[in-house]
């Protein structure tokens, strides 16, 4: 059965940090392109970053500020969140795509409804 279960989402103040986990069942996180997704309230679901077969991708918003990592180990996926900003504040949800291949992650980044499976999502909120 597969299961995505994310943790880790707070009310944090602007220029703070938190990390994300995400613990999964049912996949193999280092064959499995992985990526984290948030959606704010009326927007649409934007891609934050992904990561398959070690290469990791962020979208504009976030790139140099939020880092994707796993932990084969835990079969779990990370994000840890920099810098916050209040526009970071959504809904984050973790999300995997089997059909993956080296390189692949951008495509997944920017096309989050290829996705297999989701998380229930975790709130972010960034207070300036």
């Amino acid at each position: 059965q597969v299961q995505l279960v994310e943790s880790g989402g707070a009310s944090v103040q602007a220029g703070g940090s938190l990390r994300l986990a995400c613990v999964v069942s049912g996949y193999t996180v280092s064959s499995t392109c992985m990526g984290w997704f948030r959606q704010a309230p009326g927007k649409e679901r934007e891609g934050v970053a992904t990561i398959s077969y070690g290469s990791t991708y962020y979208g504009t918003a976030v790139k140099g500020r939020f880092l994707i990592s796993l932990d084969n180990a835990k079969n779990a996926v990370y994000l840890q969140m920099n810098s916050l900003k209040p526009e970071d504040t959504a809904m984050y949800y973790c999300a995997a795509r089997t059909a993956c291949a080296a390189q692949s992650g951008w495509y997944y980044l920017l096309q989050p409804a290829s996705s297999n499976a989701w998380g229930q999502g975790t709130q972010v909120t960034v207070s300036s």
